[in-house]
């Protein structure tokens, strides 16, 4: 039986990137998924406006769009993904970041040859062998490399990336709702890695191509790097911190509104 798969698309302010991403998936990419899940996390620009214009073009793709009630960040808004997959009775749910850095395509050989279903989750990594980076800075490579290194001595497994913008999670690793209480910003990400090593979840890393162009990031690398060290150390002298709630704001349901 074919797995149903959704396919989620955080948007927050890409409203000149997100058609080119959702242009990217016709063809065979589209032969693996169910829906398209687009969700607006409150952008102040056309984003929303965008993706119901190519909606309306394309009266064929499986897209469904929906807005945040409130701004809840990039981790809040894969709450509201997983929650919408898990009632759903999607089997797993692929993460494409809507700022057009990452490529769906970089999947598909993974996916035809059923890779994914021997694991969790399989992580898209932009620092292994067979990846390829394009505009990112050396800087920022070597950075994003020594972090890895530090996970992968905590978690005592091989880490190849902490948080790119292209993943795939089986529902029933994400069923137990055991990322809750993960902080709802952009270092979402660090706590799901964190957890494959105190829940013994079985991942698989997997080389992507990654790309900058015309994207804005909404990284604050300073004090973003600074918190990530102090949740790694927490979390190296007691692992069950996992299990504390890392958010800034306590927010008891993650609701969004379907507009189309």
């Amino acid at each position: 039986m074919k797995d149903k798969i959704l396919l989620f698309i955080p948007a927050y302010n890409c409203e000149n990137q997100l058609p080119r991403v959702l242009e990217s998936l016709k063809g065979e990419a589209l032969s693996y998924i169910d829906t398209v899940l687009v969700i607006n996390n409150r952008s102040t620009d056309k984003t929303e406006e965008a993706a119901l214009i190519y909606k309306e073009e394309n009266r064929d793709f499986p897209l469904k769009v929906l807005r945040n009630d409130e701004n809840y960040g990039l981790g809040g808004s894969h709450k509201v993904a997983f929650e919408y997959a898990i009632r759903k009775g999607y089997d797993y749910c692929i993460v494409l970041h809507g700022d057009d850095q990452g490529n769906f395509n970089d999947f598909i050989p993974m996916l035809k040859k059923g890779i994914y279903k021997k694991y969790d989750c399989v992580l898209g990594a932009r620092f292994m062998f067979g990846s390829k980076l394009f505009g990112y800075s050396l800087f920022r490579t070597f950075g994003n490399i020594v972090y890895n290194f530090l996970f992968a001595m905590v978690t005592r497994r091989r880490i190849f990336d902490l948080g790119s913008g292209l993943n795939l999670y089986s529902t029933r690793m994400l069923e137990n709702r055991f990322y809750q209480k993960f902080p709802d910003n952009l270092t979402f990400n660090y706590c799901m890695v964190m957890a494959l090593d105190y829940y013994g979840q079985k991942e698989r890393f997997y080389p992507v191509t990654w790309k900058e162009t015309d994207q804005v990031s909404n990284v604050k690398m300073g004090s973003q790097a600074v918190n990530v060290l102090k949740m790694l150390f927490k979390y190296m002298k007691n692992r069950e911190t996992i299990k504390t709630d890392y958010r800034e704001k306590k927010i008891e349901s993650y609701l969004a509104e379907e507009i189309r």
